[in-house]
């Protein structure tokens, strides 16, 4: 009997020295395990902050269509684009039926019935689209890429169509069953009767009829260290070699993965030529893999929002433009800043781009400066674009760094359709 008993309690210690050695290995669940394979990372402290992917998709603009051809323009964090886009982020949108984009006259559209456009300037695939709206799963509609939601009511008519803009440019998805009113839609284009009125030219892009009042800001900055960096992409900082370029830019490498670093522009550009596993790519999921990435390799310090490239032989292009107040900062040649450039192939980060530079929200100077508007405005687009096609205007920032911190500096951002951006004086 007492042997019988020594081998059962000799059994549960060594059952008990089995699970405690597992949970010192591997650690409790929800952990990162201690035990760790070449193609993890180590998390880097004190750098910027962790982002849902929810945080990064929002419209570039919501543009409130008043009849008569009439129009206002509201810009992010404003109080009636939040207003505007909180309500209708609570509505549902189900019942979706495909169509080509010319059965109907968007511009006629536009000048003469009452109508909201959430323009969101690049494609957002539709799963990542309903992480921010109510829209019902549909087998049609779900592979789509979504550039622009546009919601009006005809003159006459008891109904709010509510239109999905494919990038494809030729296709678009009605909303068949929506839960919107003629007077809901009324009561939120009514927010914009008394704000500044905008122009449409060549149903493309607008232009205020007045002066636009932004904030000039010059900003404190920080500087994440290189040092930083490499813990942060390498798994072993340690074995990793330095390599000095002859245009005075720095290289360091474990032989697989490469950081460049860009001392005079604090700018670094991280390379992992790592191959992807087979399989089809998916534009939602390189969205999520590129958010994760950078929560794990810098963070984001601020206000982004994600703008996703077309798939291009099994690459992606994803970009996170910052924010400052309601308006992104360019990034101009002269100095890098405002973006977060990724290449993503089937999921997984090829290449990985941005500043060394980060914004702080103290020790700010401020001033308010006025935009040009109507005429003169329009002078200055014909002079900048030559004759070209103009795909966008809007405002935005050009950042300067001088020896008091950042200077963000006002300006209008001239997109032409070849892709070319121009800061107009």
């Amino acid at each position: 009997m007492k042997e019988t008993l020594k081998s059962a309690a000799l059994a549960l210690l060594i059952a008990a020295s089995l699970v405690q050695s597992y949970f010192l290995i591997y650690r409790l669940p929800g952990t990162n395990p201690v035990v760790k394979t070449e193609n993890d990372y180590v998390a880097t402290e004190n750098m910027g902050d962790e982002l849902d992917v929810s945080r990064v998709i929002f419209p570039k603009q919501l543009v409130v269509h008043l009849g008569g051809n009439k129009h206002t323009v509201f810009y992010p964090d404003s109080t009636f684009y939040n207003l505007i886009f909180s309500r209708l982020q609570a509505r549902q949108f189900d019942g979706f039926q495909r169509d080509v984009a010319q059965s109907r006259d968007w511009s006629k559209i536009r000048s003469e019935d009452e109508g909201i456009e959430l323009e969101f300037g690049t494609g957002v695939p539709v799963s990542l689209l309903q992480k921010i709206m109510q829209i019902a799963p549909d087998p049609l509609f779900e592979s789509e890429s979504i550039d622009r939601i546009f919601l009006y009511s005809a003159a006459g008519e008891d109904k709010v169509h509510v239109f999905f803009f494919s990038v494809q440019g030729d296709v678009v998805y009605e909303a068949a069953k929506a839960d919107l009113t003629v007077q809901d839609l009324k009561q939120h284009v009514d927010f914009g009767r008394t704000w500044m009125p905008y122009t449409l030219v060549d149903n493309t892009y607008y232009v205020p009829e007045e002066p636009l009042e932004m904030v000039e800001g010059t900003l404190g900055t920080g500087q994440y260290t290189v040092e930083q960096m490499q813990r942060s992409l390498f798994f072993d900082p340690s074995i990793t070699r330095n390599i000095r370029e002859k245009d005075g830019s720095e290289i360091y490498t474990d032989s697989k993965r490469s950081l460049q670093v860009r001392q005079n522009q604090n700018w670094i550009n991280y390379t992992d030529p790592a191959v992807p596993a087979a399989g089809e790519d998916n534009l939602g999921k390189n969205g999520l893999s590129a958010v994760d990435f950078v929560n794990q390799h810098g963070g984001f310090s601020g206000t982004y929002r994600m703008e996703l490239g077309e798939e291009t032989d099994g690459k992606q292009t994803v970009q996170f433009q910052q924010y400052y107040s309601s308006f992104p900062i360019i990034d101009v040649p002269e100095f890098h800043y405002g973006v977060m450039k990724l290449e993503m192939q089937q999921g997984t980060t090829t290449v990985y781009e941005r500043s060394l530079i980060y914004l702080k929200t103290d020790n700010q100077s401020k001033k308010m400066v006025q935009l040009p508007y109507g005429q003169a405005l329009k002078d200055k687009i014909a002079a900048a674009a030559g004759g070209g096609t103009i795909k966008e205007l809007y405002p935005g920032y050009r950042p300067s760094l001088g020896e008091s911190g950042m200077t963000l500096t006002p300006v209008w951002v001239l997109e032409m359709e070849d892709g070319t951006v121009q800061v107009l004086k």
